[in-house]
């Protein structure tokens, strides 16, 4: 098996898997009488199927524990941009790789994402199911989805394929 760095999160370095969700990543302005600055087109959010509605929901993640975290699946959605926003203090992973029909196990990253800051997976882009570490955690999640299989696709690691996640 072979071991996956966690790396920090970047705009830069995270930028062809997403967008970054946080308010340092652009200058906002000054709306609301001057009590509040707003940060506009942080994501984009796309969907290729006009027929799937964009689901607002919230997923409430399980702590898991570094030591144990073993790739062994990849998931995408193939049509919609998934976003992915902390409702509170929160430390988590993102795990993503490119790749067409299947995850082109060379682009594998971890990320370690901290503070009050969100992802963005591009559609296709193939990923791990959230992993919140420390504490359990709640996210407002965003994807356009009709509950059919076009909604997401799921593959399953072989042995060989699989990678631990070591650092942080």
């Amino acid at each position: 098996m072979r071991s996956l760095p966690l790396r920090p999160l970047s705009p830069e370095a995270y930028a062809p898997y997403g967008d970054v969700l946080a308010a340092h990543t652009r200058p906002g302005r000054v709306i609301n009488q001057g009590f509040a600055r707003r940060f506009d087109h942080l994501v984009a959010v796309r969907s290729s199927r006009p027929d799937a509605p964009l689901n607002v929901c919230v997923f409430r993640c399980v702590p898991r524990s570094l030591d144990e975290l073993v790739v062994t699946l990849l998931e995408r959605h193939a049509a919609s941009t998934q976003v992915f926003s902390p409702l509170g203090p929160a430390r988590y992973l993102a795990v993503v790789a490119l790749g067409a029909e299947r995850p082109d196990l060379a682009t594998l990253a971890a990320f370690e994402v901290t503070g009050p800051v969100g992802v963005s997976y591009h559609p296709g882009v193939w990923h791990h199911p959230l992993i919140a570490l420390d504490h359990e955690a709640d996210f407002t999640c965003l994807v356009h989805e009709d509950g059919t299989a076009g909604d997401c696709d799921v593959v399953m690691l072989q042995p060989d394929e699989q990678a631990r996640i070591v650092g942080g």
